[in-house]
């Protein structure tokens, strides 16, 4: 007769040291060959995938059973299998369609099936209200110590970008980080001018370096988040409400503002789909309205837009306009070479505080570099000399080469 497994990874920890996932299945397989079933397949889930995840997986596991006609799901206990109410009532429902279905729980040695006894259904039961109530209790112990860490005014999450998780478990908090803070913080910054879309400071971010935790690229939708979040100023939102960090701002308050006002449109650059040489710079001499510019035959005209009655009529052509202006610029030349010189250096030094960030930025970059560089002998070395095992190496190795 043939079965399915069902494993379920109790932790993260367990589940990235890779031995609690083997053990059940070797345990499930070694039960399933003593009965004389054939295993067909094998479904996992983990603890910390998403309840969303999980409840994806379960259904997978029930679709593929009946689809299939197998008659026999093993776990290894209760808890293993599911730790709410619905799950158990589907696996009622299942097991009630045909009476040939059995449920195998291997360490709880029950064997339900439609007949099975009342005892044997409320030793089961038992088991899962316990597993739920484990659950419950789990949830509400991460919820106080979730509240007594935003109280002492830290985030109960991963760091956003700008930041590093420091401190031993139990005890992490956020801190700037030496490499990406300054740069989060610039383009923070470069924001509030104005100057800039959401979707180009996106690639902008991507270009300086700036990931997500996977490594990829922040999404503009999530840029988005990030320039309303006042995590950035020192405040935690959790749950819907603003608690004060205890973390180290990135941006002023009046940054923060700006960055908000240029969000709600009050600052926001528009893109137009023509970009005329003189738009909005001419006026009609007779109504005082601004010159509408328009392309007729890859020419562009220039003419007055009639929004105050007036008697013009005439078009004109920009590159004539053109023309003109470039006679009356001769004028503004600068002959005198010393004073070329001098606005040339006035410029440079304008923009000094560019240069330096770029500098910094570039140097604090390289020193990364060779440190995570560094990090990959000794990890190197440390497999060679049988110090870590390899699993240990590839998590490592996979880490520091994004």
């Amino acid at each position: 007769m043939k079965a399915v497994l069902l494993c379920r990874v109790s932790g993260r920890e367990q589940e990235e040291t890779g031995y609690s996932l083997p053990a059940q299945e070797k345990i499930l397989r070694g039960y399933a060959e003593k009965q004389g079933y054939q295993v067909v397949k094998i479904f996992s889930m983990s603890e910390s995938a998403s309840g969303k995840k999980q409840r994806e997986i379960f259904n997978t596991m029930f679709a593929y059973v009946k689809k299939n006609n197998i008659k026999v799901i093993i776990i290894e206990k209760a808890d293993r299998f599911t730790r709410n109410f619905k799950d158990s009532v589907d696996m009622y429902e299942w097991l009630e369609e045909d009476e040939e279905r059995q449920l195998h729980s291997v360490k709880d040695s029950l064997v339900l099936h439609k007949n099975s006894r009342s005892q044997e259904k409320l030793n089961w039961d038992i088991r899962v209200v316990f597993a739920k109530n484990y659950i419950d209790n789990l949830s509400e112990e991460v919820k106080k110590g979730q509240a007594e860490k935003l109280a002492q005014g830290w985030l109960p999450c991963r760091p956003k970008p700008g930041y590093k998780t420091v401190g031993e478990r139990g005890h992490k908090i956020h801190v700037p980080h030496e490499v990406y803070a300054p740069i989060m913080r610039k383009h923070l910054e470069l924001y509030s001018t104005g100057e800039y879309s959401v979707e180009k400071l996106a690639e902008m971010m991507f270009e300086a370096g700036l990931r997500t935790s996977t490594g990829g690229k922040i999404h503009k939708s999530r840029v988005h988040q990030l320039l309303k979040d006042p995590y950035y100023i020192g405040k935690n939102v959790w749950g819907g409400k603003i608690y004060q960090g205890s973390h180290e701002p990135l941006i002023t308050k009046e940054v923060f503002d700006k960055i908000q006002l240029v969000l709600a449109g009050k600052n926001t650059p528009k893109i137009n789909r023509h970009m005329f040489l003189l738009k909005q710079l001419l006026k009609c001499a007779e109504c005082k309205g601004t010159v509408t510019w328009e392309i007729h035959k890859g020419i562009i005209y220039g003419h007055c837009n009639h929004y105050r009655n007036c008697s013009q009529k005439k078009w004109t052509r920009e590159d004539e306009i053109e023309n003109q202006l470039l006679d009356g610029f001769e004028g503004l030349q600068l002959k005198n070479s010393r004073i070329a010189e001098w606005l040339k250096k006035a410029l440079k030094e304008s923009h000094q505080d560019a240069i330096n960030y770029e500098a910094s930025s570039l140097k604090e970059l390289q020193d990364r570099l060779t440190q995570v560089e560094r990090r990959l002998d000794r990890l190197y070395d440390d497999k060679l000399d049988e110090k870590i095992t390899k699993a240990f190496y590839d998590q490592k190795f996979k880490q520091y080469a994004q």
